[in-house]
């Protein structure tokens, strides 16, 4: 059985307390109404890779798919038996289930009159089905929770989830400057402080159901009361309030209707208000922390987001048999990635740097630990390999890689802008020698789109480009370049200069 269906199962199985829906799956028996709950899922997703997120929910959930005028969002409708299926999505990194959406919310023209509505617009919503399905979620999240309960560091340290305690507030302005912190670069790259286990389900197979039974006789018997804090993302420059104070004020309202307890910390739910100039749309929030979290246990100072990984590998279009490889892979973030979606290629995961290829050799052991733990056998491994190496002088033949996918220096973290100039000429010419003329391509990431234009200019004849995806990296404005290899065979200095080598 497929961990989806296995999950599916698991979801289905679920028996809810009274007044908060219940759930009988039988072969035979007639299925409840619940089960025929269709509801809106939002997801968050890399900028700039909307369309691959919406491609993947149709290909994997048949579901039609909706990308949010604010940058980063989509939208698709589900009915309850496929929330398993929601959570394996590679391409999202948050979701969140939708309550309502107001395309064209009219705010009124002072502070006061706007605050007032969101403290009305609190006990007008249908929060009904949305609550029922993050009950469902709720129940889904715990079950694998307790099989995680083996891992001795797992109670040791929290994991921020990327949102921090207080309100987010994203305020969009025309222009950014160059200068931007590394707090700001670290929010689409992982913290190298944070040293995250194994998000899988750990635990003991054989564990009896007779702890989760007692443990829900005794919430029925003691009901606690929920817990519960609004975010606001705010984008718009036309807004006379902020996020702080829709959020206070529409927290405000949901906690006399519910009467719930406020707590910025110890959440129990999350309610969202996402605000995109007149678009408003609440939820409730399914994840605790991003899914992009999946593969990287040992991180370096510019791990990249799988979610983004994933996105960059879809941009290729992989094929069976075909030869990936990541010439500068830092941590193997994708390589990694493409080896768990792609496992029909063989990728190769390369680096200068020792420790960096010493990190993607532990992540992908820690990979296939987590694979062993879940299937409860021995994996037959990855078809992944790790190896030091010079980009400039790669060990590989000519004209023996099908696809190049690799996240390039910016020059803030890693490297320099003056040092790029003479990097990136001799990486692309590297690339062109060891990728097959004529169908090979190569999809880079890069923030230093001035240099990367001018090296491959002066590789015209050798790459030639094909489409330009613009992303937000923290608060970086950057480029996936996805360019194709043209026919023509590649000719080293050596002898373009009369000297030809005797291999």
């Amino acid at each position: 059985m497929s961990d989806v269906q296995e999950a599916t199962n698991q979801l289905l199985d679920v028996n809810l307390c009274e007044n908060q829906m219940s759930i009988q799956v039988t072969e035979s028996g007639p299925r409840s109404e619940s089960e025929h709950l269709q509801v809106t899922i939002g997801a968050t997703v890399p900028t700039g890779f909307e369309q691959t997120a919406a491609d993947e929910v149709r290909e994997k959930l048949g579901s039609s798919c909706k990308i949010s005028k604010d940058r980063g969002k989509i939208y698709f409708d589900i009915s309850v038996d496929s929330l398993a299926q929601v959570h394996c999505l590679r391409s999202v990194d948050n979701l969140f289930v939708v309550v309502q959406e107001f395309k064209d919310y009219q705010f009124k023209e002072t502070k006061e009159e706007v605050l007032k509505d969101f403290e009305e617009l609190a006990g007008k919503l249908p929060w009904s089905d949305p609550l029922k399905i993050w009950k469902i979620n709720t129940c889904f999240k715990k079950k694998k929770t307790k099989r995680r309960k083996l891992n001795p560091n797992s109670s040791k340290q929290k994991i921020d989830n990327g949102r921090g305690d207080t309100t987010v507030e994203k305020d969009v302005k025309k222009e950014l400057t160059n200068s931007v912190s590394d707090s700001q670069i670290s929010d689409y790259y992982e913290n190298p402080a944070i040293k995250e286990q194994v998000s899988t389900l750990i635990g003991d197979g054989l564990t009896s159901c007779k702890d989760e039974t007692e443990e829900n006789s005794k919430e029925e018997a003691d009901p606690e009361v929920l817990k519960f804090r609004v975010t606001c993302n705010r984008a718009g420059e036309k807004h006379c309030f902020s996020s702080n104070e829709a959020a206070r004020d529409f927290g405000g309202a949901v906690q006399d209707y519910f009467k719930w307890k406020a707590d910025m910390t110890n959440f129990d739910v999350e309610v969202l208000l996402n605000i995109h100039d007149n678009e408003v749309v609440v939820g409730i929030a399914l994840t605790e922390e991003s899914l992009h979290r999946r593969n990287i246990t040992h991180f370096g100072p510019t791990t990249l987001r799988s979610t983004l990984a994933y996105g960059m590998l879809r941009l290729c279009a992989p094929q069976p048999t075909d030869i990936i490889v990541d010439p500068m892979c830092g941590t193997g973030a994708i390589p990694i990635e493409g080896a768990t979606e792609w496992s029909n290629c063989y990728h190769i995961a390369g680096d200068n740097n020792p420790l960096a290829v010493t990190r993607a050799a532990n992540n992908i052991s820690s990979l296939l630990t987590k694979i062993q733990v879940k299937e409860g056998k021995l994996p037959l491994g990855l078809p992944i390999d790790t190896i030091q190496w010079d980009i400039c002088n790669l060990p590989l033949r000519t004209g023996s890689v099908d696809i190049i996918v690799t996240d390039m220096p910016f020059g803030k973290r890693m490297g320099s802008k003056k040092r790029n100039w003479n990097l990136y000429p001799a990486c692309l010419r590297e690339m062109s020698r060891v990728c097959r003329p004529g169908t090979g391509r190569a999809v880079l990431l890069t923030q230093d789109k001035k240099c990367f234009a001018k090296a491959l200019s002066g590789m015209g004849h050798l790459w030639r480009k094909v489409h330009t995806v613009w992303v937000n990296i923290g608060g970086l404005h950057a480029a996936v370049y996805l360019l194709k290899r043209t026919p023509q065979s590649f000719v080293h200095p050596s002898e373009e200069d009369g000297e030809r080598c005797p291999w």
